[in-house]
């Protein structure tokens, strides 16, 4: 009797379970991060419903969670969701400089009113 290797079929089973592994701890970073819980190995592995072990094994994943649980712990760190995208930045930069030319052209019409009545001050007997 002769016996059928199937081994290919495991080792396809095992990537897929690895891949989705790599899908749940990336989206469980992402959620922790957007909600500003802290990131660590520990909370990682319980929202993404995986292994401690299985995570200190992951070379990149185990770099973006050192890099991330070592923040500066005298710099206050928005979630995701709540930093300022790059547009919405150009837009206050924007407005900033909108009210910088106002603030400057109503000075200038301020600085003439304030000349021209110390000029006729001075005309007055």
């Amino acid at each position: 009797m002769t016996r059928v290797d199937n081994t290919h079929h495991l080792l396809i089973a095992a990537t897929i379970r690895h891949h989705d592994a790599l899908q749940r701890a990336r989206a469980a970073i992402e959620q922790l991060d957007r909600d500003g819980q802290p990131i660590t190995f520990t909370t990682v592995a319980r929202a993404g419903h995986i292994s401690r072990s299985w995570l200190y094994n992951q070379p990149d994943l185990r770099d973006t969670i050192n890099r991330l649980r070592v923040r500066p712990p005298s710099s206050i760190t928005l979630p995701a969701a709540q930093r300022a995208s790059d547009e919405s930045l150009r837009q206050r930069l924007d407005a900033g400089r909108a009210e910088i030319t106002r603030l400057r052209t109503e000075n200038a019409a301020l600085r003439d009113q304030l000349a021209r009545t110390l000029g006729q001050r001075r005309t007055q007997p």
